[in-house]
């Protein structure tokens, strides 16, 4: 419990479907509820994949699906419950949040956070909102980024505002996982992890030929997610005959997953964190990731995990086979995750709420 009174919170997401930055929100807000606030969880539309997350002592609020009245019902919602604080997260719902603040005379009381890079944003609103970036960094408290990697993109590329703009690291909780260390673990089938949405800037496609160079023919591969790019996937898959190697149940719960795997792996083009992959460490997995950014801010530029240059599948595969002999240090993978627990991700948010409420 904050020494400080407790602060009226608003959230503000599209919906709680199954992406990294809606289980963050999620999670914050159950971490910021038990720390004795009072939050509000607004969202456009139903969806359920990472509602498990949320503590039922978070009041939800349905926006509906339709962009103006969104920002209308956000305005009223904001001047009905005068939140000391309000933290809207993904492009979209950045954009509609500042208007809505606008309206209400709240925008020193609002903050919005970016977890995406602006080639990742397909929709045009998320692209408006990035290319009015200049605009809302300025006019909205503060503008959130995920790692230092896309606070360098906002500033130099979008010019947001250098004051206004910070860096807070996402959150995990604790890991799940009960089993045994990586190095225990099944080493006759072993599995190469990897989790996230099947989109094109993921690379599956990269991973799953990368797999198909290793030189362990027993290791299985288990990519978690859905999205448009199952079909070319599976393609690849079918390509290198790897129908009974290579598995993609789809979005399912991955704390299993991490239990049992002996290796997780990431093959982004470009990740802003890679939340993840901090699961990934808080589990006791070994690493493997492309160069692509944020994952680098994690691993400490290959202190904590294996870091491969974009595009060479034969150093990817052969940085699979020494993650599968040599696991390293479990320890000083967890003594890792900690520094990103969800705790002190909630502690920076608490602080920042904080420095903007009115005293």
């Amino acid at each position: 419990m904050p020494s400080q009174k407790p602060l009226k919170l608003l959230f503000y997401l599209p919906s709680l479907a199954g992406g990294g930055a809606e289980r963050l929100l999620a999670q914050l807000a159950t971490a910021l509820m038990r720390r004795g606030h009072n939050v509000t969880l607004a969202v456009d539309t139903d969806s359920f994949e990472n509602a498990g997350f949320l503590d039922p002592g978070v009041h939800q609020v349905r926006l509906g699906p339709n962009h103006v009245s969104n920002v209308l019902s956000l305005h009223r919602l904001m001047r009905e419950t005068s939140p000391d604080a309000s933290l809207s997260a993904l492009c979209g719902q950045n954009l509609k949040h500042m208007f809505a603040a606008m309206l209400a005379g709240r925008l020193r009381r609002a903050v919005q956070s970016y977890h995406g890079f602006f080639e990742g944003e397909p929709r045009l609103l998320s692209r408006v909102s990035y290319l009015l970036t200049p605009l809302s960094s300025r006019l909205m408290a503060r503008t959130v980024c995920v790692s230092d990697t896309l606070r360098e993109e906002l500033i130099c590329r979008f010019r947001a505002s250098r004051e206004r703009t910070i860096r807070i690291y996402n959150g995990v909780q604790k890991s799940a996982a009960t089993g045994a260390p990586a190095q225990a673990r099944d080493k006759v089938k072993p599995i190469v992890l990897a989790c996230g949405r099947l989109t094109p800037d993921k690379n599956y496609p990269f991973l799953v030929r990368a797999f198909a160079r290793m030189k362990d023919r027993n290791a299985r591969l288990v990519i978690l997610g859905e999205g448009a790019e199952r079909g070319r996937i599976e393609a690849e898959i079918t390509r290198l005959a790897l129908e009974r190697r290579v598995s993609l149940p789809g979005y399912a719960d991955a704390a299993p997953w991490y239990e049992n795997a002996s290796c997780f792996a990431m093959t982004s083009s470009r990740e802003t964190f890679g939340l993840v992959i901090v699961e990934a460490l808080a589990a006791g997995l070994p690493v493997v990731t492309t160069a692509a950014g944020g994952p680098d801010e994690i691993l400490d530029h290959g202190r904590y995990g294996r870091v491969v240059e974009q595009g060479d599948e034969a150093a990817f595969a052969e940085a699979l086979d020494a993650a599968l002999v040599d696991p390293g240090d479990a320890d000083m993978r967890l003594a890792r995750a900690h520094e990103f627990s969800m705790e002190t991700c909630a502690e920076a948010y608490e602080k920042l709420f904080y420095e903007i409420a009115p005293q």
